[in-house]
């Protein structure tokens, strides 16, 4: 947890920014939005000479319209269905120029995969923010044990240990959690510095290991971070935790915290991000709001006001750590991401992680809200950290909790809890609750 009296460095973001800039003073605000919005006229010149998508869906617009940020409302959002259904038609370079295409799993059971492409070139800017962005929680000579995707070429993994490698850390690739027992002894045999993975699993990790482990810095990525894992994993390793933000649209880097740990500090060299209401249109800072990102560098598959889902807002002030650039708090969840109960009110993965990640006796959870007639049933199936679990004190936690409790006392929610097979997260996908409905059940989502 946080303390005024934590050592604060500034983000080495700023000094990256400086050298992008090609300027030897500090990256004011203000050349910083010139740079960004002079890339964007760029990149909306280059996608109209080379996009089929983009030659339709800008047609009449011209680059030298977009004078200011506040200009950029006259570019229609794009949202994720286009890396579905036309992702070719996004393309600007041949396919044999492309290096690496990823390809995502959509919500639901039925939805076509996303795909994403990478040139070279694309993947070099990669690296190069993850090189500068980790310099925030890795020292020379340091090891980083990766648990994430890395055995192939150009995966998060992989990008992340050439990163590593131009600081003299040396990066070690674990891959995403299925096997704690192994992950165990693979932490206690390499006996790392620093830590990078998904946050579930860290947790789960931290809680199944019995010998004590240190670390210096530990860094949580690709799903939401909840407070209650970031002190629990500040406590049981005795490390320092820091939250990174990205998704594969972005180029997997987004924004990272510094030091200081009060925001995301954003990669504005190649990405120009906003936060809007749900006419698109910008709110002032400090207001929440959809995140939606522009990229102002990428040649394979450029996105311009591209809709995350995700909600945030703008930090308003300077940051502690000394920094002129903007910062952006950690991302709360996603817009379609509550669910809806009886009696209107939402519930989110983000929520019950804040309550159940609270306690040492979860290593983690799988939620499933069923529809019933009149009543739903939140069923919560949790690995115990050890052999004897007791349910009883966690669903009384969760009848404390506002309309949650008043639902359960009115009968129109039933909850239980049950001790189960690991559950887990094995993959990057994020975390949700999952719905079923029944035949005569609520319409409510």
């Amino acid at each position: 947890m946080n303390t005024k009296c934590d050592p604060v460095e500034i983000t080495p973001l700023e000094n990256w920014m400086s050298q992008r800039l090609r300027i030897t003073g500090r990256p004011l605000p203000s050349l910083v939005q010139r740079y960004q919005i002079a890339r964007l006229r760029e990149t909306i010149g280059y996608v109209k000479a080379h996009s089929r998508f983009y030659r339709e869906h800008l047609r009449g617009m011209d680059p030298e319209a977009i004078q200011g940020i506040g200009d950029l409302a006259k570019l229609p959002l794009i949202g994720s269905g286009i890396l579905a259904d036309r992702p070719r038609d996004l393309f600007c370079v041949a396919p044999c120029d492309v290096s690496r295409i990823v390809t995502l799993s959509s919500s639901g059971t039925t939805g076509k995969p996303k795909r994403v492409a990478f040139t070279p070139e694309d993947q070099e800017l990669i690296i190069d923010f993850f090189h500068h962005g980790m310099m925030t929680l890795a020292r020379p000579c340091d090891r980083v044990l990766i648990f994430l995707p890395g055995r192939t070429e150009g995966s998060v993994g992989d990008l992340l240990t050439k990163a590593l490698r131009r600081f003299d850390c040396e990066g070690i690739v674990f891959g995403p959690i299925s096997d704690y027992p192994r992950a165990m002894k693979t932490l206690s045999n390499v006996a790392p510095d620093c830590a990078v993975g998904i946050p579930s699993q860290l947790l789960a990790l931290s809680r199944y290991v019995r010998k004590r482990i240190k670390l210096r810095s530990v860094l949580l990525t690709t799903d939401y971070v909840p407070e209650a894992v970031v002190e629990s994993l500040g406590v049981a390793w005795g490390c320092r935790v820091y939250n990174h933000y990205g998704m594969t649209e972005m180029g997997l880097g987004g924004a990272v915290e510094c030091s200081a740990r009060e925001g995301y500090h954003l990669r504005e060299a190649d990405l120009l991000f906003e936060i809007v209401d749900p006419a698109g249109r910008q709110v002032k800072d400090g207001e929440y709001g959809e995140v939606v990102f522009s990229t102002l560098t990428r040649k394979g598959m450029p996105l311009i006001r591209y809709r995350t889902g995700d909600v945030s807002r703008f930090l308003p002030g300077p940051c502690r750590c000394g920094s002129v650039l903007r910062r952006m708090e950690r991302v709360s969840g996603r817009l379609e991401e509550p669910v809806r109960l009886w009696d209107g009110s939402t519930l989110s993965i983000t929520r019950l992680d804040e309550i159940l990640f609270r306690n040492p006796s979860i290593a983690a959870y799988r939620a499933e809200l069923h529809r019933g007639e009149g009543c739903d049933s939140l069923i919560l199936t949790a690995t115990p950290v050890g052999e004897k679990f007791d349910a009883d004190p966690v669903i009384s936690q969760l009848c404390r909790q506002p309309h949650l409790g008043d639902l359960v006392r009115q009968g129109r929610l039933r909850i239980e809890v049950r001790s189960g097979d690991p559950a887990f997260t094995t993959g990057t996908a994020k975390r949700s609750i999952t719905v079923s409905r029944r035949a005569g059940s609520s319409p409510l989502n």
